[in-house]
């Protein structure tokens, strides 16, 4: 049985996943920012699941956090950068600075701080996997989703580029990119309306958390001698938008 990391684990893909891997017997390290949301996961899946309440924006903390996790649990099989966030879907001219810094913050620097402090033990063991979840819109580019985005597509780049390096070693790399999925606080967070966010989702059937979560744990579970460098998910009722043409008024 393997012992995982997974960041963002108090909601959407991170509790989905949380529970799954609990249920075929691992033990999950669960970091995310809602010390409450932790505790009720806590409590539901039990000693199996060890809750981490921490702020991945926050540098000092986050280091603490780290060092108590290696000394608690020296061996780290599986990373799963999970957290992240999209805040505003205002066009880049008019976005607000302090929500790009946010989800760079979130999305980039937290996730790269978090590999580089779990890899090296990985590499001198010669074992372990770190799963990066990426995005569609790293991939797809779309009106309002700039910063977003852009942090997605670090996401994948750095996955490959991860790979590329430990070219030799046992340790796996791969990036899974949802698109559209509903039972998340994702469009909540991002839009900052309720109504809004359950728009987003009217008579579609998204993908669930559970169908991402699934796919993770397929890879987790995969041959040691397989590496899954990409995949990209979406529900059958979202497709790929067509180029967008601005006309002139005649």
């Amino acid at each position: 049985m393997k012992t995982i990391v997974i960041t963002g684990a108090s909601s959407g893909f991170g509790a989905a996943l949380a529970r799954q891997l609990v249920e075929q017997g691992d033990t999950v390290l669960g970091l995310a920012r809602r010390q409450d949301k932790l505790a009720e996961l806590a409590q539901e899946l039990g000693a199996r699941f060890v809750p981490y309440a921490v702020d991945l924006t926050d540098k000092a903390a986050l280091e603490t956090t780290l060092t108590t996790i290696k000394q608690a649990h020296p061996q780290i099989d599986v990373l799963v950068n999970n957290a992240g966030l999209a805040l505003g879907v205002a066009p880049a001219q008019q976005a607000s600075l302090e929500q790009w810094e946010t989800m760079i913050n979130t999305n980039v620097t937290a996730l790269v701080r978090i590999t580089h402090a779990l890899l090296p033990d990985m590499v001198a063991r010669n074992q372990g996997q770190v799963i990066n979840i990426g995005s569609t819109a790293g991939e797809y580019p779309y009106p309002g989703g700039n910063v977003y985005g852009g942090t997605k597509a670090f996401v994948h780049q750095f996955g490959l580029n991860l790979r590329a390096d430990l070219t030799g070693t046992a340790v796996r790399v791969s990036t899974v990119a949802p698109g559209l999925c509903g039972g998340t606080d994702f469009s909540k967070v991002r839009l900052g309306d309720a109504d809004k966010a359950a728009a987003v989702y009217a008579n579609v059937q998204a993908l669930s958390p559970e169908d991402v979560a699934g796919t993770i744990c397929w890879i987790i579970n995969a041959p040691a001698h397989m590496n899954v460098n990409y995949v990209e998910l979406m529900p059958v009722a979202q497709s790929f938008a067509g180029l967008s043409v601005h006309r002139n008024a005649v």
